[in-house]
């Protein structure tokens, strides 16, 4: 009622400024009567339309409100989502991981049987070619007669100097 209350105290100065020094028109108690109710009849229509307007603006905030809402809830559910997929990409990667372990489990038995058969197959020339030497000395010493060979040729040497020196070449002396 205040806000309407400067503007009519202007009217109400305005109209009998402008009609009161003229001369044309008396103002009375009920011309100012009759423009109060006039104004209060529009200040109702106002009051009814700002009402309105305020009902709109309500339902306006409701609605960003709501719509507030479910944006939250959709932002929540893409958070949500995006939870699962670190999740699987965290499996994904475990199964990288215990795949590269089982790469390298499978490396080392690799290396392990390899280096386990070249040192097996080298053991083996070894101790064949050993044992074959130890076959062939007891055989040669089994038939007796190239001992009996280089027996009489030291028996000789003793008697002749260039037998004594070429057996001393070959270590038989």
């Amino acid at each position: 009622m205040k806000k309407f209350l400067a503007p009519l105290i202007f009217l109400i100065g305005f109209y009998t400024v402008s009609f009161g020094e003229s001369g044309y028109v008396k103002i009375t108690n009920e011309m100012i009567y009759q423009k109060l109710i006039e104004i209060e009849k529009r200040q109702a229509v106002f009051e009814e339309k700002f009402e309105q307007i305020d009902k709109r603006f309500e339902q306006i905030n409701k609605r960003i409100d709501d719509l507030r809402e479910d944006m939250n809830k959709r932002f929540e559910l893409v958070d949500k989502r995006f939870e699962e997929i670190n999740k699987r990409f965290e499996q994904i990667d475990k199964r990288f991981e215990d795949m590269f372990t089982f790469l390298w489990i499978i490396t080392g038995i690799f290396t392990t049987l390899t280096l386990g058969v070249i040192g097996f197959a080298f053991w083996d020339r070894r101790t064949i070619i050993k044992k074959a030497k130890e076959e062939t000395i007891e055989e040669i010493e089994k038939e007796g007669r190239l001992k009996d060979l280089i027996e009489a040729l030291r028996e000789l040497a003793k008697k002749d100097p260039e037998l004594a020196k070429i057996l001393k070449n070959y270590n038989l002396l």
